[in-house]
Order: C-alpha cells, then structure tokens, then sequence
C-alpha cells in the first residue's frame, strides 16, 4: 500500500514537474526564424559584424539586413509597408519625427559620430588638402566633390550643415553658395556609403562621410574643428544656427532639420512580425561587450549606457533592454 503511494505520488510530481517547465515563460527559449532590420548606410559594416557573431550564437536566427539612408529606411514602413522588426537611423530624429507614435514607441540613443571630408591619393590637390584649406579646394575648378541626398541620408543633409556652419565659423560671407556651386546635381547620390566606391576608382576627389567610414574602408580623411563637425555635443548650440528642409512624411511635405551633434536612434517597429528575437538581437546590439564594443572597435564611439530621454519611454522598453539604458536628455 505505501509502495503504490509512494509509485503514484513519483508520478504526480513527475507530471507537475513536466507541466512546470512547459509553462516557462518563452524568453527561456532560444530566438527563431527571420528578423528583417532596416538601417543606416554608415552602420552596414558594424552591423555585418554584429550578424556574423549573433548568429553563431543563436544559430536559428536568420538577420536580414538592408541598408540605405536613414530617411528612405524609415519609409519603407511608413509608405511601403513592408514589414520589418528593427530600424536603426543615423540620425535618431528620424525615428522621432517619421515613426513615433505610428509605427515606434520608443527610440534608444545609442552612438555618435562626426562629420570628415574624405579623399584617396588619387584626389586632385591630395598632397595640399588641409583643415585650413579644404574650403578653397573644393571650390577649385574640376575638382569633383559630393555628398549624399539630403532627403534619403542624414550624412547628406549634416553635410550640408557643415558648408553652412563653415561658411560662419570661418566668417566667408557666402561661402556656402559659392560651395554648392562647384557640386553639381550628379554628385549627389541616396546614400553616403555609395560615394566610397566612387572615391576608391577616381571618379570623385572627395565626398563627405561620417569618421566612423572612413575608418572602416581606409580612407584618408581631413578633420574639421568642433564648431563645424557636428561631433561635439557641448556645441550643439552653434550648431543650431544651421538649418537643412528635407522631404517630410507626405508629398509636398517638408520639415526642417536643425543642427545637432551626430547622434544614432534605434528602435522596434509596433508591428515586428519576429518581437521576440528582434528583441534578443537588440539585447546583444546595446551590449557593452557585444554590440556597443564592435562599434567602437571600427571607429564609432558608443553610448555607454545607451540613451532615452524620459524615464516614461524607458518604462515602454522590453525588459530585457532596459538594463542596458539610461535617462539622459
């Protein structure tokens, strides 16, 4: 009688212990299936390197990358619908001014940048090009320069802020006309990462891109004050004095864009057809010895912590992020 209690009350807590470990919570379970990210141009090499080591990881998640300018990943969601888990911009304006409410409720700050003037060996004036002088070169008869759209690329418009903080640090009354005067419609291309290619074969002497790639594709590159490189925030006020109108959300909409020290935003899209691995992901992304250390390793400084302004956003985080996330305006 005792035995066949005792064989009955085995199998009773057997089954309770089975019924237990099925009724764990799934963020115990390993991330699957296919997470779809939209980002920045300047973040495709970092983020090559951040798929590469978080699939080794967790071997059934398949990341699925696509770069482009910050403005034109944003509106793969708003106006093409296609579904997506993550968008990363290169300016986190975007996502405040394009997704949140709609489509994002929060939006983590997560690194910085600057703005540097890019150039080869093949560049005319290569061996003259200077912080004092890339100006004047630019402005030199066949000299070939570009930048990226200033309505698809953050990095496009900041170049333009750029010329237009220049043309006041410097104190050259119209610098700035005299500029885009020399930079001919064609030299303008959606993403700023496209005019690499150009510099590398010669077809271009220089363009504007953020130091991060530079770095990443061994460019050679001039370094402007702090006044003018947007990567300063303790400048932000005179930054400020410049002012790009882009595209807004609708045709024949436009907002201003107003000069701030270079800060990236990334966030996750209300409707993320894979939630939970897009969150793990973004776990290991704004880890400081996972994501975060990848990015300063290629020569982008993160935020360590990470950002959010208000501590209401911060409550809207998943859990697993919030550990990884400060409150600092």
């Amino acid at each position: 009688m005792g035995r066949s209690f005792a064989g009955r009350g085995f199998i009773v807590f057997f089954i309770i212990g089975i019924t237990a470990f099925l009724s764990l919570p799934r963020a115990f379970a390993e991330p699957k299936g296919t997470v779809v990210m939209f980002h920045a141009g300047s973040l495709t090499m970092p983020f090559e390197a951040m798929e590469k080591a978080f699939e080794a990881k967790y071997p059934g998640v398949d990341l699925q990358r696509e770069a482009s300018g910050s403005q034109a990943a944003a509106r793969k969601v708003t106006d093409l619908n296609k579904p997506c888990d993550i968008m990363a911009s290169a300016d986190f304006k975007v996502i405040d001014k394009l997704l949140i409410p709609k489509f994002a409720d929060w939006n983590i700050r997560f690194a910085t940048n600057q703005l540097v003037l890019c150039y080869t060996e093949k560049s005319r004036y290569a061996d003259q090009v200077n912080a004092r002088n890339w100006y004047e070169i630019l402005q030199r008869k066949g000299v070939v320069w570009g930048h990226s759209d200033p309505n698809l690329d953050p990095c496009g418009y900041r170049a333009l802020m750029v010329l237009q903080l220049a043309e006041k640090y410097y104190r050259k009354p119209g610098l700035y006309d005299r500029l885009l005067a020399n930079r001919p419609l064609e030299n303008i291309r959606p993403k700023s990462v496209e005019l690499v290619s150009l510099l590398q074969t010669g077809n271009m002497d220089y363009a504007w891109e953020y130091l991060s790639v530079a770095v990443q594709h061994g460019l050679k590159y001039v370094v402007l004050p702090d006044k003018i490189n947007l990567g300063n925030y303790k400048e932000d006020p005179f930054y400020s004095q410049a002012v790009v109108k882009v595209t807004g959300k609708k045709p024949g909409e436009y907002m201003d864009m107003k000069g701030e020290s270079v800060t990236y935003g990334v966030t996750l899209i209300k409707d993320s057809p894979n939630r939970e691995a897009a969150i793990a992901f973004l776990d290991y992304m704004l880890d400081p010895k996972g994501g975060l250390k990848i990015l300063k390793d290629q020569g982008q400084p993160p935020f360590i912590p990470c950002r959010v302004p208000t501590e209401q956003m911060k409550s809207m985080l998943p859990e697993k992020l919030k550990k990884h996330v400060t409150v600092k305006d």
